[in-house]
């Protein structure tokens, strides 16, 4: 894929960035802080993207939380009104909102992840949610694998700035050192896409 993509786009081919950014956060998500108190998380995913790169549109919000404090988490959860709608195939489940919406609560059970999920708590959103730090959401969703998550790591890091990147490349390089040229390729790809933009 990444080489399709080397091989065929242009500079410049994606919408203007500036355009993309204007409004705001279009949709706000449940807060799980008042639910959790002081045990950590971090929003991931589709919904964490949208503070580094222009918000694209889903059905759910991911977080992610401590493997160990699982157990807690399910408690807190059901006795707050949220309503258990089932097991994932990745350590996690899927849990309804008292307000509607559907959220799945990953599992993080590699050691970086107690510090991805600490630095969280100080890298907000516009509506005040903790964002997992850049270089920990694209080692994330390299981990996964999906398309879609390789294309949004693209954008990230196709709108980072150079001080982003060498973070980036760090934590690529102490957690998944064979993924360093693909880094490097995503790079490319995003600049080519936004155009040589940063984010706003």
């Amino acid at each position: 894929m990444i080489e399709i993509a080397r091989r065929r786009q242009r500079p410049g081919t994606g919408s203007l960035v500036s355009c993309l950014m204007e409004g705001g956060l279009r949709v706000r998500w449940p807060d799980l802080s008042e639910v959790l108190g002081d045990l950590p998380w971090a929003v991931v995913g589709a919904v964490a993207t949208r503070h580094y790169m222009p918000e694209r549109s889903t059905k759910d919000l991911d977080v992610v939380v401590l493997a160990d404090d699982a157990p807690q988490v399910r408690q807190r959860l059901a006795g707050a009104g949220w309503v258990h709608l089932g097991e994932l195939s990745i350590p996690g489940s899927t849990w309804r909102a008292p307000s509607g919406e559907a959220v799945r609560v990953l599992e993080g059970a590699e050691p970086w992840w107690g510090e991805a999920l600490m630095a969280a708590q100080h890298n907000r959103d516009q509506q005040g949610l903790p964002i997992l730090p850049l270089p920990h959401l694209v080692l994330s969703k390299l981990q996964s694998g999906r398309t879609q998550d390789v294309a949004d790591v693209a954008r990230v890091l196709g709108l980072a700035d150079e001080a982003a990147l060498t973070a980036v490349r760090e934590i690529i390089r102490a957690h998944a050192p064979a993924d360093l040229e693909d880094i490097e390729a995503l790079i490319e790809l995003g600049r080519l896409e936004m155009g040589g933009e940063q984010r706003p």
